[in-house]
């Protein structure tokens, strides 16, 4: 499946590790781990010489990583259906009040009308087979403006009237 970080195709450097192949590998790179697994696991995990990364499932607590957010390199939001917008909470959560500075990857069903919308939530990064890198980049071109603030950083237009004000 084709990654695209700051609308440019890029390689996949992580490996997703399943359930049923914890523990983790012993040799080094990037490895992302279910959240369960994680969370049961942490310690472990953390003192290890790779970089870990977790992926949540739309039922998962973000606040339950919070206070490993300055370790983790990656955190992968799965996207099952794409009538499922809880990863857009989980994405908003991690980046304004958890302060998480890594890699927000969207994962699973995720779809080229939905890719502005999660880069304005907190998103950098988008695994997808269902749009290709000119599809992204002009989604994320798509508007200029916006009215509501967001994670992306992005002042709102409210805010810069009042700004001028």
């Amino acid at each position: 499946m084709p990654l695209i970080k700051h609308g440019t195709e890029i390689e996949n450097d992580w490996v997703f590790v399943p359930s049923e192949n914890f523990p983790p590998p012993a040799s080094s790179g990037g490895y992302s781990y279910a959240f369960a697994d994680f969370i049961l696991h942490a310690d472990t995990l953390l003192q290890s010489n790779i970089q870990i990364g977790v992926r949540l499932s739309p039922e998962d607590d973000p606040a339950e990583l919070a206070k490993h957010l300055g370790r983790i390199s990656l955190i992968e939001i799965s996207f099952p259906r794409y009538t499922d917008g809880r990863g857009y909470s989980q994405a908003q959560l991690l980046r304004r009040r958890y302060g998480y500075q890594g890699e927000l990857r969207a994962v699973g069903h995720v779809l080229r009308d939905q890719i502005l919308y999660m880069n304005r939530s907190g998103f950098d990064a988008f695994e997808t087979a269902r749009a290709d890198l000119s599809d992204i980049v002009e989604a994320l071109q798509e508007y200029a403006d916006f009215y509501q603030p967001a994670a992306d950083g992005n002042q709102s237009v409210f805010a810069r009237r009042h700004e001028k004000a």
